[in-house]
């Protein structure tokens, strides 16, 4: 990897990251969503320039009792749960301990998507074509959930895309994405953060306010498209 990483920042990642995808701005009712925090400055780019409506959908890891840094599954919007038995098993987490940290994950999928809605509804996937956002995949897990969670509600297409992503995570995400495009692959993928510059927590105000500008520029844009619930943007 250069000395200098290649992204200034993920606002700057979301802008290589759209050239990648350009072509989909003409897909059937595009709708962006980026998962929270750090995927949303990268998915704001990306809903700019195909002019597309931008959401969050939002996804946890259900960190091990004690070690919270290590992932022992994941909960998405929505309920749906992956679990590392493997791991599980291996540590002898007991059951109780597994359900109380998986309902302190969901409830915090619920404040976040109070928060960062306003009490609006997730708008409708069905028939949509989906493009899930982050700022990176060191690993295909929480992506896998989110586009376990995602088919339910019956989208056309679901597109994973990431500025950066290591080769096998990618490779595995296509067994359950339709469509994954990485702007950059690198091997081994230490750590998401050394490709950025800046690499600065995103915070809840900033989600907000992106959420906000974007889909305002997407009603006031004369080609604005559908959402993906049929009805033009609020």
């Amino acid at each position: 990897m250069a000395t200098t990483p290649p992204f200034a920042d993920r606002r700057t990642a979301g802008k290589r990251l759209a050239a990648a995808l350009a072509g989909h701005g003409s897909a059937p009712r595009p709708l962006v969503l980026g998962l929270p925090r750090g995927g949303v400055p990268v998915a704001y780019e990306v809903a700019l320039a195909l002019r597309a409506p931008l959401d969050v959908f939002v996804v946890r890891k259900i960190g091990v009792p004690g070690h919270e840094e290590l992932a022992m599954g994941a909960v998405a919007s929505g309920g749906v749960r992956v679990m590392n038995d493997e791991l599980v098993k291996q540590l002898g987490i007991p059951p109780r301990e597994v359900e109380e940290a998986a309902a302190h994950e969901v409830l915090e999928i619920a404040r976040r998507e109070l928060l960062y809605r306003d009490k609006r509804p997730m708008p409708s996937v069905r028939g949509a074509t989906v493009l899930l956002v982050d700022d990176g995949l060191a690993t295909a897990a929480t992506m896998r959930v989110a586009v376990e969670a995602l088919r339910a509600g019956g989208p056309s297409r679901i597109v994973c895309a990431v500025p950066v992503g290591a080769p096998d995570a990618c490779a595995e995400l296509r067994a359950a994405a339709d469509e994954v495009v990485c702007a950059l692959t690198a091997s081994p993928l230490v750590a998401v953060s050394a490709w950025y510059a800046d690499f600065a927590p995103v915070e809840d105000d900033e989600v907000r306010r992106l959420l906000a500008d974007a889909n305002r520029s997407v009603v006031s844009s004369p080609a604005a498209p559908e959402r993906a619930d049929g009805v033009p943007p609020a």
